[in-house]
């Protein structure tokens, strides 16, 4: 028997899930979507007789009654119900079931609307009139009850009976929108002196500025100019300086100035920007600048601008209370008002600020206000106790954070110097200079006493000086100079030779330029000389080379010429062992001048052969990590004194004379 084969089942090859999982749901909803059996509209039921109406109103009935059974409190389904009854023209019904309704649920405001709605629809005045007598008692806080009971009455002409409902409504103190919706209703009917009332009503009901200022235009509006005044004017007393509104005073100002007014207009602004804290001020000034713009001379303007400015910088001082350029702009702009207590309390809160940390950086700028504090008592006001005692609350301020400034002890001395108080001026700066013994401290106080002709003094306090600073050059050569000044010629000297021992100066060329310059002066131009010898063994720089040399060419004797020119040789020779090329030259070229002014053809000449040649060299750079960097052209002196003691220079240049001695026999051959 053959055997039957079975058909051939293709192997899933991939057996991952779907990208797209379909669920049972999904199913059916699409299922649903794509049922192409249309289900036919019910047909219309046409009614030809009073029995078929009155069996199709009790289906209807029962169905709306079955739904209200099942759930009461759904009161869309009693509306419907209502509403199908009215369109069946039975109102007693549909009034029934709204009644059965509102029993239900007699606080849902649709439920009224829809009920009074139907009433006023079918004229049932009266009906909808108790309605809304009923609406407003149960919920007097529902407005649109009010507005639309209020419309109706209005509506029929009831005006009477629309402004009792309007006082019904304005006993339970509404909204402001109700309030104005009451004004707007007498208005109409040209009862102005009710609505200023109802206004004046309004405004102790709602306390805010913007009802206050639309009272004040409804006035102006209706030509009651004293009475918006009068407005303005209650609630500006009203509010008081407790509870001040800028908007109130531009709105009160600007009333003014409509009504020509100036200068009402201005003491209103000016009243309102010394009670307000300048913070709540930005709308005020602007206005206020505008104003002056419009109506001020210069001097009001220039005040506006200044209050202006004012009010800005007190804002910068606020965000940074250590902005101490924004206290130096504000305090000049209250120095040029001239208001004495104004300004001394601007600059206590200045001085107040003081800096947070303990660094003269952060310290310079503050303490020039104590500074201009102090100038400002003693000039401006002619205080000397105010002055004194600024000088010493500074002094207190810098000594708390061990913190000091020679400005400040060097002030204070001249201001008692001032006051012919010598003897606390010198305390004060003795004291100074004992705990702050700074550079500028030491100069002052010497400079005081050199003022006062107390050279004894001054002698001290050098000592002290070069004591503790005895670094400082200056400071020598300064005390040395006193002494020369006096005539004490040997006690300069020997500050001078003194000051030639120390070994840390900060610049010693100054010490030795002042000691010759010293015995220049003195005609002992032998020690002179005497000191450029000893300042060479020191140091043998280009420069002192050079004023050794213009030291010997500016004296008058016969052999000055000679002395110059062998320290032009000394230089030259010192030049070359230290191998500086560039000073080198220098030195020759200066030589060269020299002689060109002084000298003969034959020193002239052999300073010529002396001065080098410029060649250029390249010169292959290479960078620390390897990396070529190029060739570079680079100028070179070759001094013919150095070529010529070179071993093998003579045998080159006999070669070079033989090569040129050469060509030229060459090209003679050949001609």
């Amino acid at each position: 028997m053959e055997k039957k084969k079975l058909p051939k089942v293709a192997k899933v090859k991939n057996k991952a899930p779907a990208e797209i999982q379909i669920t049972a749901e999904q199913l059916l909803r699409e299922a649903k979507e794509r049922d192409l059996e249309i289900v036919p509209p019910p047909p219309k039921q046409k009614i030809s007789d009073p029995e078929e109406l009155a069996d199709y109103q009790r289906k209807k009935r029962r169905t709306f009654e079955d739904s209200i059974r099942k759930n009461r409190t759904v009161i869309s389904n009693w509306i419907k119900y209502a509403q199908w009854e009215e369109s069946q023209k039975d109102i007693p019904r549909a009034r029934s079931i709204y009644e059965r309704a509102l029993d239900v649920d007699h606080r849902n405001i649709n439920l009224w609307l829809k009920y009074t709605e139907m009433e006023m629809k079918n004229r049932q005045i009266n009906y909808a009139r108790n309605l809304w007598d009923r609406a407003v008692t149960i919920l007097p806080r529902a407005n649109q009850f009010w507005y639309k009971y209020t419309y109706m009455e209005e509506k029929l002409g009831n005006i009477a009976g629309a402004r009792q409902i309007f006082e019904r409504w304005m006993e339970w103190h509404p909204e402001e929108q109700a309030w104005l919706t009451y004004v707007k209703f007498e208005t109409r009917y040209n009862e102005i002196e009710r609505a200023r009332e109802i206004y004046n009503r309004f405004v102790m009901c709602h306390l805010q500025v913007k009802n206050w200022i639309s009272y004040a235009r409804f006035e102006e509006k209706h030509g009651f100019i004293s009475g918006a005044r009068k407005v303005f004017e209650r609630a500006v007393e009203f509010f008081g300086d407790d509870h001040m509104d800028e908007d109130l005073y531009v709105a009160f100002a600007k009333f003014e100035e409509r009504q020509k007014e100036y200068q009402r207009a201005r003491v209103i602004y000016k009243y309102a920007l010394d009670r307000l804290p300048k913070e709540n001020c930005q709308q005020l000034y602007k206005a206020y600048t505008i104003y002056e713009k419009k109506f001020g001379d210069q001097n009001t303007i220039e005040v506006v601008i200044s209050s202006k400015r004012k009010f800005q910088y007190e804002q910068e001082i606020k965000a940074n209370s250590n902005n101490y350029d924004a206290w130096f702009d504000y305090l000049e702009i209250v120095e040029g008002e001239g208001n004495v207590e104004i300004i001394r309390d601007v600059y206590e809160r200045a001085i107040a600020n003081i800096p947070p940390e303990k660094k003269k950086q952060f310290w310079k700028r503050y303490i020039y206000l104590w500074i201009y504090y102090a100038v400002f008592e003693e000039l401006k006001c002619d205080d000397v106790e105010r002055t004194r005692k600024v000088y010493e609350a500074c002094i207190k301020v810098m000594e708390s954070n061990d913190i000091s400034f020679a400005k400040i002890w060097l002030l204070y001395a001249q201001f008692e110097i001032r006051q012919r108080n010598l003897t606390k001026a010198r305390k004060t700066l003795g004291y100074a200079i004992g705990r702050y013994p700074q550079n500028k401290l030491f100069k002052g106080y010497i400079d005081l006493e050199i003022q006062l002709q107390e050279v004894d003094r001054c002698r001290k306090l050098y000592e002290k000086y070069i004591e503790k600073y005895p670094e400082n050059s200056l400071a020598w050569v300064q005390f040395a100079e006193l002494e020369t000044f006096i005539g004490d010629v040997d006690r300069a000297r020997s500050i001078y030779e003194y000051a030639t021992t120390q070994s840390q100066l900060d610049m010693p060329d100054l010490i030795w330029k002042s000691y010759i310059e010293f015995e220049v002066g003195q005609n002992e131009r032998e020690r002179a000389r005497e000191l450029y010898e000893r300042l060479l063994e020191k140091t043998e720089h280009f420069k002192v080379w050079l004023s050794y040399i213009q030291f010997e060419v500016s004296n008058n004797t016969s052999d000055a010429k000679t002395l110059a020119r062998n320290v032009f040789q000394r230089a030259s020779q010192s030049m070359k062992n230290s191998g500086e090329k560039e000073e080198r030259v220098k030195l020759l070229h200066a030589w060269k001048a020299f002689e060109n002014e002084h000298g003969d053809e034959k020193t002239q000449e052999m300073v010529a052969k002396l001065m080098p040649k410029k060649i250029k060299k390249r010169v292959h750079y290479v960078s620390e990590d390897g990396k070529d960097e190029g060739w570079e052209e680079k100028l070179e002196y070759i001094f013919p004194e150095d070529e010529a003691s070179k071993p093998n220079m003579k045998i080159l240049q006999q070669a070079k004379s033989w090569r040129n001695k050469m060509l030229q026999e060459g090209e003679t051959t050949e001609n």
